[in-house]
């Protein structure tokens, strides 16, 4: 009986145990299903409250960049986003379609003046995440040149491009283009990317014709400036009175830094300074050109003029070296090639070259001296030397004085030289045997009979060389040259051309002072009769305040204006 009441009570205490437990259980249940709730209640409303504060943020943005669009164009709210496609062009002036005409129209935007834009480049979620953070935020600026681009694209030319797009270009490239007012520039400086910028005759000249085809700048940009076939890269360092101005009918003060020094001379086109009386080494390879430069001043050329000094430029290559010419022009042809020289030697071995008063075009001033290797590496050594020939002119007197007083002489029939007439029998019997006179029209050298095997005459020209030297001879003056223009000619006939005919041969502008091709004549009739080339037709034709009297005058006819109106000569 015991048993069975003590397995009943424990029956009941194990069922009184399990009620306890499943209530336990589901109180638990309910506790989290409420505070699961009641965090879902709290997660919606803080994202609720999330969006709501975003939705704010967002439309507080939109008004500040209202308000800035109003600001920084006067008023004038524009802003497009457009795909860029390259187009030709020199300047930063871009292309635009038609829709954008109207909407600037309407806005009023061609009342305020020149048209000017600020371009950023819109980063793309699809694109590359190794792209930077400059390069997310890269911007620059520029101007309009007409409104014919197809709808939703916009044409940028190369500055423009390369500014924007420095590294690979995005499969799809959009450009946030906005209009913006721009303040006229008053100081820029400028940093050239590369050696030798400063050696380009009156660089500031060119630097300013290369401006006059942009609207704008602005720091960090690469400026680009083209000087015959070659390019230089400037870029903006700083700009006064803000970081993007307006160069547009504007007095702009412009100062050029030197290259940064960690950027190496990898060019061809630099010019090393030489020093009268110092030799410098050197080394070219074939087919290339190294450029030295040096200066002969007032004082050196008034002892030239007057016959009492001489210039030499000297070339001593090493032993077992290649070979190489050497070329020398006066500025403003800073970089003197095979086709555009006024002084040149081709000899084999060493070189010199004597500058003296006879040179017509030799006067004070800066030279370029360029070594170009004609074959194989070359090195040598170079050296230019103002020679004092006063003492050798002394010299040539005495001895023009002692030969007159020996008129007792014979001509001899094999050497034709004058032999005194006590000794002019031995004198010929050697003479015929180890002595030849060469045949050849116009020639008539004595040479030693195992020399004369080794005279040759060029059979185009008939000069007279050595047989070694006979080969290039042939190759640099015989070889046909194709100039740019398309004429093919010999070398002579090549440095007259390109010196004073060619039509793509540099030119300073009389105007600007830029140095330009020389062109074809000036379309107008009356530019044509003053001798205006095509350039300075239209170069000329920019106005200019008169000194006298602050009339605008267009600069072509400045001369005429100061002639008949303030009888100035």
């Amino acid at each position: 009986m015991d048993y069975e009441l003590r397995r009943a009570r424990e029956k009941l205490n194990k069922e009184q145990n399990e009620r306890k437990e499943m209530a336990r259980k589901r109180l638990e249940r309910e506790r989290k299903a409420k505070e699961e709730a009641r965090k879902q209640r709290e997660a919606l409303d803080a994202e609720r409250s999330r969006r709501i504060f975003d939705a704010e943020q967002a439309q507080i943005k939109v008004d500040q960049e209202v308000q800035e669009s109003l600001l920084v164009g006067r008023g004038i709210v524009f802003y497009r986003v457009l795909e860029a496609v390259a187009c030709q062009g020199s300047g930063d002036k871009i292309k635009l379609p038609s829709s954008c005409f109207n909407e600037l129209s309407e806005g009023g935007a061609f009342d305020k003046g020149p048209l000017y834009f600020k371009l950023s480049v819109v980063h793309q979620e699809s694109s590359s995440d190794m792209v930077d953070e400059k390069e997310k935020c890269r911007s620059t600026h520029s101007g309009v040149l007409e409104f014919t681009a197809d709808e939703g694209f916009v044409g940028l030319p190369p500055h423009v491009w390369q500014n924007l797009f420095p590294g690979n270009t995005p499969a799809i490239p959009l450009i946030e283009v906005r209009y913006v007012w721009l303040p006229k520039g008053t100081y820029a400086k400028l940093q050239p990317l590369r050696v030798g910028f400063s050696d380009l005759p009156n660089h500031k000249a060119i630097l300013e014709t290369s401006l006059r085809q942009h609207a704008t700048l602005s720091e960090d940009d690469i400026f680009i400036v083209n000087y015959g076939d070659l390019v230089y890269k400037l870029q903006v360092l700083e700009l006064k009175p803000s970081s993007s101005v307006s160069v547009l009918e504007t007095d702009i003060e412009v100062d050029i830094v030197g290259p940064d020094a960690a950027v190496e001379n990898t060019h061809d086109n630099v010019l090393k300074p030489l020093t009268f009386g110092k030799s410098e080494f050197g080394m070219v390879d074939e087919g290339h050109y190294t450029y030295y430069k040096f200066s002969i001043d007032n004082a050196t050329w008034e002892n030239i003029a007057s016959g009492d000094a001489k210039v030499e430029v000297r070339i001593e290559p090493e032993t077992n070296s290649g070979d190489s010419d050497i070329y020398i022009s006066k500025h403003p042809l800073i970089f003197p090639t095979r086709h555009q020289h006024e002084w040149s030697s081709h000899d084999i071995g060493s070189k010199t070259l004597i500058l003296s008063s006879k040179d017509k075009s030799l006067e004070a001033g800066t030279y370029t001296l360029g070594v170009y290797g004609f074959k194989g590496k070359t090195k040598y050594h170079v050296s230019v030397n103002v020679e004092d020939v006063r003492n050798q002119k002394v010299g040539q007197k005495v001895a023009s004085s002692s030969s007159s007083m020996d008129v007792d002489t014979v001509e001899c029939k094999n050497c034709k030289r004058y032999i005194p007439s006590r000794s002019i029998a031995l004198h010929e019997a050697y003479c015929s045997r180890n002595n030849v006179v060469c045949r050849h029209t116009g020639c008539g050298v004595v040479l030693r009979v195992e020399e004369a095997k080794n005279h040759v005459h060029c059979q185009k020209c008939g000069q007279p060389f050595h047989q070694e030297e006979m080969e290039k001879h042939m190759k640099v003056f015989h070889e046909p040259l194709h100039c740019p223009c398309g004429i093919v000619l010999e070398k002579e006939e090549m440095v007259q051309h390109q010196a004073s005919v060619c039509p793509l041969r540099l030119v300073p502008c009389r105007f600007c002072g830029d140095m330009v091709q020389a062109g074809s004549s000036a379309i107008d009739v009356r530019d044509k009769l003053r001798g205006l080339s095509e350039h300075e037709s239209v170069c000329g034709s920019r106005t200019a305040p008169c000194d006298s009297c602050g009339r605008s005058v267009m600069l072509k006819d400045m001369d005429i204006h100061r002639v008949a109106v303030h009888q100035k000569n």
